[in-house]
């Protein structure tokens, strides 16, 4: 059996400008990154203002186990079947992190037969959107030091620094830090901190940002510190704006690149959903809607995490509607939710299954509480028994949803025709009436409790004293009346990650309460989630090679 970056590797690419001519944009619209891959500019989408929007479908999952579930490979699988049934479709996903593909994934481009390609260069380098990202936060941070140490004319509190410094790589040793030490010449002495560049304000700001004016004025409005006697200072107060936005004027372009079937994807912006927002750019799924009839795009982790931030913050900041949720699982999944063993897995099991259904019953409903229809999407394994498709498909019958059992990681579109099919057939009968969960002019506290029981389905929500006098702080600011993002566990719909199926009698922890006045919401830290992942015992790394040819092995 090949691996994934084997079936890449062997891949019929079309040129870039051949993939464009499907979406009938002409070379002159391409900024070339090579043969393979190319930027598309904002000004593309002002030549397509008038032409109608086509329909948003948003691919989600349960939340992620051992067992794997492929919302990645489903959401290129089912671009690729839309093709296969004569739609005329586009791909939408986030950018991998180097910090993931080095250290547990290996590679986040699909799998099997169902990728987006070139897979190597997407998995690494790409067009260089991280390095700008992390060019630009890290400027900040150097001027705002830099102020300090000449003299810090705006009186900013050193022990009040809320900027921090990132890398597109997990490294726990960065989590702490002490800078400026070694004397007066080398800066003002402070503990400082990192996070990975996709927990950053600055890659949510990208995301949500509309152009390049949009971008300046949200790089503008992040809360950097507070001075001496508690007055807030911005990014603009130290004049970096500018600069910044000088870093990122071809990061904010969307980037287009193919399938393996040479579907069209955009590829852009990449927050992680358990410490982010979780989405792709509103530049590139905007962008999408306006070059095909179908835009799919997908949301990280699973739908309590990735799709409610989708729904409550990107699709109300982006006015966004969309038309279809298409939930992933596995029966594998399911079984693993419902205690049997990941060794086991492989072994029919209808009874761990019908325990672990209520997975996935819970976000089916919590999907249908924003007004918008769902499709499911089994993705099959060699070892699901007929028993047990059965139960999946009696139980969605009961649930009102369709399901479709999906085979794109072995057959790439062919796979995936039913799917598209029943995705088609909910979207025309079922119009959406999509609605966000809460009115952000709701308190910080009222919306975080709408969350964790409308969706965690928690008992309520509890408060450390830091996160109390941080709202404080955000109200005192009036900034209270924004969407809130919640960073959690993607392993379970609680904040402890060994609670699986659908844990109950619990309640939400909020330990800190951040604000991402750029970006425009507000983050709510829970549990033990950190914001700069580390590195697991046996990297991914260890397996990823090259040759003295320049072929590249051990991304999977």
């Amino acid at each position: 059996m090949l691996s994934d970056i084997e079936i890449a590797q062997g891949a019929k690419m079309l040129p870039i400008a051949e993939v464009a001519k499907k979406l009938s944009i002409g070379e002159d619209d391409l900024e070339f990154y090579g043969k393979y891959k190319a930027k598309l500019p904002l000004s593309l989408r002002d030549k397509l203002k008038d032409k109608p929007d086509g329909k948003l479908i948003l691919v989600t999952a349960i939340n992620p186990t051992p067992a794997g579930e492929g919302k990645t490979t489903v959401t290129v699988g089912l671009g690729e079947a839309m093709h296969k049934i004569g739609k005329n479709a586009i791909i939408a996903l986030r950018e991998p992190s180097m910090g993931p593909v080095f250290g547990v994934k290996g590679g986040a481009a699909g799998g099997g037969y169902a990728q987006v390609v070139p897979m190597e260069d997407i998995n690494l380098h790409f067009t260089g959107d991280m390095h700008a990202l992390t060019s630009a936060n890290n400027l900040l941070c150097a001027i705002l030091d830099n102020h300090l140490q000449q003299g810090n004319e705006l009186g900013i509190d050193p022990r009040r620094i809320l900027l921090k410094r990132c890398l597109d790589m997990n490294d726990r040793a960065l989590r702490n830090v002490v800078v400026g030490l070694g004397g007066k010449v080398n800066g003002v002495p402070r503990e400082d901190n990192f996070m990975i560049t996709v927990a950053s304000e600055v890659m949510a700001i990208l995301c949500l940002a509309t152009d390049l004016e949009d971008l300046k004025r949200r790089l503008g409005d992040m809360l950097v510190a507070y001075t001496y006697d508690g007055k807030p200072v911005y990014a603009r107060d130290l004049q970096a704006v500018g600069a910044m936005a000088a870093l990122l004027k071809d990061a904010i372009k969307p980037n287009l690149v193919q399938t393996l079937e040479n579907t069209p994807a955009l590829m852009h912006g990449g927050p992680f959903a358990n410490i982010a927002h979780g989405c792709n750019s509103v530049t590139a799924t905007k962008l999408g809607l306006k070059l095909a009839d179908y835009c799919i795009t997908e949301a990280g982790f699973g739908a309590d995490l990735g799709a409610e931030k989708f729904l409550d913050i990107k699709c109300r900041v982006a006015g966004l509607k969309p038309a279809c949720i298409v939930l992933v699982a596995t029966i594998r999944a399911l079984k693993y939710n419902g205690g049997v063993a990941k060794a086991d897995l492989g072994a029919e099991n209808v009874e761990a299954l019908k325990k672990g259904i209520v997975n996935l019953k819970t976000h089916i409903e919590n999907m249908h509480k924003y007004g918008v229809p769902v499709v499911v999407a089994i993705n099959r394994f060699g070892t699901d028994t007929d028993a047990e498709i059965t139960v999946i498909e009696d139980f969605c019958r009961e649930m009102g949803v369709l399901v479709s059992l999906t085979e794109v990681f072995a057959k790439g579109g062919e796979g995936g025709k039913d799917l598209a099919e029943k995705v088609c057939a909910t979207i025309a009968e079922k119009p959406s009436d999509y609605h966000p969960l809460y009115d952000t002019a709701l308190s910080i506290p009222e919306k975080l409790e709408t969350i964790a029981r409308e969706i965690y389905r928690a008992d309520g929500v509890t408060y450390t004293a830091a996160a109390k006098k941080a709202i404080a702080e955000i109200e005192a600011l009036g900034k209270d009346k924004l969407p809130v993002c919640v960073a959690k566990t993607q392993y379970s719909l609680s904040d402890n990650p060994s609670l699986l199926g659908k844990p109950e009698g619990f309640t939400l922890t909020v330990r800190d309460v951040r604000l991402s006045a750029g970006a425009g919401f507000v983050v709510a830290l829970t549990g033990d989630i950190m914001t700069m992942p580390g590195l697991p015992k046996v990297p991914a790394a260890y397996n990823i090679d090259v040759d003295a040819d320049g072929q590249i092995s051990g991304l999977f």
